[in-house]
């Protein structure tokens, strides 16, 4: 009785849930399986069918796991590129139309195959409509996200989504009982004029409410959770299923957030406790004895999976013809419109808990353990077709020769031309004095190669009285800091105009004094803020990359700058990120006559032709400045990019990486390379983070 009471308590099953959280992703991860493969996995054992110690009908778990599903669809909303929609409008929702229709007529013969009715059966071709960019880390990583075809691609996940989540409106009405031509006009009359007061309203309300609020952080995330929520309520309210007001939401507050601080709060906060508990949830409901009764009587599950992966495979064919890509980016578009699991899951779910009065379900036990197969089939099958085509993908060169970040250290006598009206600027900010001598070092020996000036900015901490005592004294230290920054800045012969700021906020407190100065770049320190803490409130580097209008090299110097003799760039993509890493290094190369070896690390897999010809693209890149510098190319085939960075980088004295971070809509963070260099690596580093980014 003690040990039924125990199980039954809120208290107990949320420890639980945290500690599956906290567990079973990374043992997964480490056997090469997705993460929320083991979530699922986690549900089945600790469920009724397992262990008993959690049970799906407990109000915690319907809670946190409606709280999940919500926001699983919120964050499908956020992670579509609108900008990038917005370019190739017209082909994305072309190729939007065919790979929602093709998939939903499969579903739908499917459907009628197995005898479900017809409501049934549209709503199984609406779940097999939409997808989730599950792979967007790889063709950011490969740095292919601007190629026509992945940009089309992930427009149109905005309308496979949207139409996907239409049907399911549509579908849920009819299935509760009553429902004519006029119940159906009225909801889709109600969801239209809902769904413009959502994407239009609180696209206008947060605009303004951020715009009033500044750098009210806390407030902004608040705000954005009560958009959330109330969405939510009110797609209720009028009769819809409340994931459709959170995609809306996610879709309404997108240009909002861009990719501000804020947004990656709340992804965080999703990512590591509600979302994983959606996924925990549809491990508990997963019926083993049925589960493997569908595996005996398995064609339902081969005919969806093969229904899904066919019919994706001929809408991105006939994007194709249409629209004359090759079978590169045909391959591509088709693997990274495979993988099933945000809108998928949540509609699954809902519908799998949609009962008529009757006391039928929407769709049976077996449809939900087939779509959790055919989760687990495309989650995994997707990105792998996604690595193997998306490496042929390549980007028009001009692409990297026109764009600003490539050419802002004025690689062309027009460059050269502006910049004679507004000096190079570099912008220092200086806090402790141990660090202060190589971080300025840093700034004058590029200041003086581009003919600028440095300004070292000191931030004094706000006081509400401008006479207080503290205010006074710190003034004071900025005072003997930049004293300190100007003999620094004499030995280098460069223009020097110290800064001494008085800010709330040290990260905006850089960001506003870039602007004021119209800096080229600004150079700054390692942050001590790491770890959750930083990824709850924010380092002042996340914040400077974020608000910054220019490029923002952070740095770990070990020696002094004018020592270094040999650096290492690690070129993983070819975007105009790493070129303008790579330039960056050339820039400092030629100031100490070094040397810059990129190294590419290549999967074991990748043909030999495909690698030559990277390397044949980089050495063209390297080779177009007037610098003259000793740029080497080093190419390594191994499946760990970590381990052959920090084996090399032992003979070098800096190491130049770039910050990339991105977040999936199955609702885990994807680990980044650079995040491991920076803990490992024993020489100088130089991050460079790119505007806005």
């Amino acid at each position: 009785m003690a040990l039924n009471s125990l199980v039954d308590s809120p208290i107990i099953a949320f420890t639980i849930l945290l500690t599956v959280i906290f567990t079973v992703p990374p043992i997964f991860e480490k056997l090469r399986l997705p993460g929320l493969v083991g979530l699922l996995v986690a549900g089945v054992v600790l469920g009724q069918n397992g262990l008993k110690l959690l049970d799906s009908e407990s109000e915690t778990i319907k809670l946190l796991s409606d709280i999940g599903k919500i926001y699983l669809m919120f964050v499908a909303g956020l992670e579509i590129d609108l900008e990038q929609f917005r370019k190739t409008k017209n082909r994305s929702i072309g190729f939007g139309s065919l790979t929602f229709l093709v998939p939903l007529i499969a579903g739908i013969i499917t459907g009628r195959l197995f005898n479900f009715s017809w409501n049934a059966s549209v709503l199984i071709g609406s779940l097999l409509a939409s997808h989730t960019l599950l792979a967007y880390p790889i063709v950011s990583r490969l740095g292919v996200v601007t190629n026509e075809a992945v940009t089309v691609t992930i427009g149109a996940t905005i309308f496979t989504d949207t139409g996907a989540l239409l049907v399911l409106a549509i579908c849920v009405g009819i299935h509760g009982g009553e429902f004519s031509a006029l119940s159906l006009a009225t909801l889709l009359g109600g969801l239209a004029i809902y769904s413009a007061i959502v994407l239009f309203g609180f696209d206008w309300a947060g605009k303004e409410f951020f715009r009033r609020s500044g750098d009210e952080q806390s407030n902004q995330f608040l705000f954005i959770l009560l958009a959330l929520f109330l969405a939510s309520v009110g797609a209720q309210v009028i009769g819809v299923e409340k994931i459709v007001g959170a995609f809306l939401a996610g879709l309404a507050v997108n240009d909002v957030l861009g990719r501000s601080p804020v947004k990656e709060k709340i992804e965080f906060i999703g990512s590591v406790l509600f979302i994983p508990c959606f996924f925990v949830d549809m491990g508990l409901l997963i019926d083993i004895p049925a589960f493997l009764k569908t595996l005996s009587s398995i064609w339902l599950t081969v005919v969806i999976v093969v229904a899904l992966i066919g019919s994706k495979f001929i809408a991105a064919f006939l994007a194709k013809l249409l629209y004359r890509y090759n079978t590169a980016e045909l391959l591509t578009m088709w693997s990274l419109s495979l993988p099933q699991v945000a809108a998928t899951l949540a509609a699954t779910l809902v519908a799998y808990q949609t009962v008529n009065p009757a006391g039928e379900r929407l769709i049976n036990e077996g449809v939900l353990n087939s779509v959790i197969v055919l989760m687990l089939v495309t989650a995994i099958l997707g990105p792998i077709i996604t690595a193997r085509f998306a490496t042929s993908l390549q980007l028009s060169p001009t692409d990297f020769e026109t764009d600003k970040l490539t050419t802002w250290w004025g690689n062309s006598e027009e460059q050269l031309a502006e910049k004679n009206d507004e000096p190079f600027t570099v912008i220092v900010p200086i806090y402790n004095p141990q660090t202060q001598r190589y971080l300025i070092e840093m700034a004058a020996l590029l200041a003086r190669h581009e003919s600028g000036r440095i300004v070292p900015l000191a931030i004094t901490k706000a006081h509400i009285h401008m006479d207080d005592p503290q205010l006074v004294i710190a003034l004071d230290l900025s005072k003997q800091r930049l004293n300190l920054a100007r003999e620094i800045s004499q030995e280098f012969d460069v223009e020097v105009s110290p800064a001494i700021r008085i800010d709330d906020d040290a990260a905006l407190g850089i960001s506003r004094t870039s602007r004021e100065q119209n800096a080229s770049l600004v150079v700054m320190g390692w942050s001590r803020t790491t770890g959750l803490r930083a990824r709850l409130f924010g380092s002042v580097i996340d914040s400077v990359f974020w608000s910054s209008h220019c490029q923002v090299a952070v740095t770990r110097l070990l020696s002094s700058p004018t020592t270094i003799q040999r650096i290492l760039v690690p070129v993983g993509d070819l975007t105009r990120q790493t070129v303008g890493a790579v330039r960056f290094a050339q820039i400092l190369a030629d100031v100490n006559q070094a040397e810059v070896v990129l190294l590419h690390v290549s999967d074991r897999k990748t043909p030999q032709t495909l690698v030559e010809r990277f390397t044949s693209q980089w050495s063209d890149i390297a080779a177009k400045t007037q610098l003259q510098v000793n740029t080497n190319i080093q190419t390594i085939r191994d499946d760990d990019i970590s381990r052959v960075i920090l084996r090399e980088s032992q003979a070098f004295d800096l190491a130049v990486l770039r910050s990339v971070r991105y977040r999936t809509a199955g609702g885990l963070a994807v680990s980044q390379v650079t995040t491991q260099l920076i803990q490992e690596l024993k020489c100088s580093i130089v991050l460079l983070g790119e505007p806005n980014s």
